[in-house]
């Protein structure tokens, strides 16, 4: 699936094995600039980007998510990060750090928050996937 002015790497291929199987793709012009920008962000061709995407979907390598999921998934990444920033907090209080109680009590409270959003966007990811089983 060639593009007009599309340029960028190829899809490396295995070893040994020649691509002689075609599949034919068809998208919406907004479909396309979509696939086109990811594919842009790799530095790879549409071809070559929806052919690694598509062996990793089959292969379970990458799951496809949805749009809600997505923010559910954002909102989890977050939360992480934001609980891994409570954990140094809480070292560099318990190491002696400004703050002394006064700051334990804000980096527990912060530690209280960041585990309700994670337990949050948990409950909505195990509604999901008890929805598509």
């Amino acid at each position: 699936m060639r593009v007009a002015g599309e340029g960028g790497r190829r899809r490396e291929r295995e070893a040994g094995e020649r691509r002689s199987e075609r599949v034919n793709v068809a998208f919406s012009p907004a479909e396309l600039a979509v696939v086109k920008a990811a594919a842009g962000r790799e530095g790879m061709s549409v071809a070559g980007w929806a052919g690694r995407a598509v062996m990793a979907v089959a292969q379970e390598v990458l799951v496809p998510v949805s749009a809600d999921r997505a923010d559910v998934l954002r909102e989890l990444v977050q939360a992480r990060a934001a609980l891994r920033e409570v954990a140094l907090r809480l070292d560099a209080t318990a190491a002696g750090g400004a703050g002394g109680r006064a700051g334990l009590e804000e980096v527990l409270a912060d530690a209280r928050a960041a585990v309700v959003r994670v337990d949050a966007a948990t409950v909505k990811v195990m509604r999901e996937r008890r929805a598509r089983s």
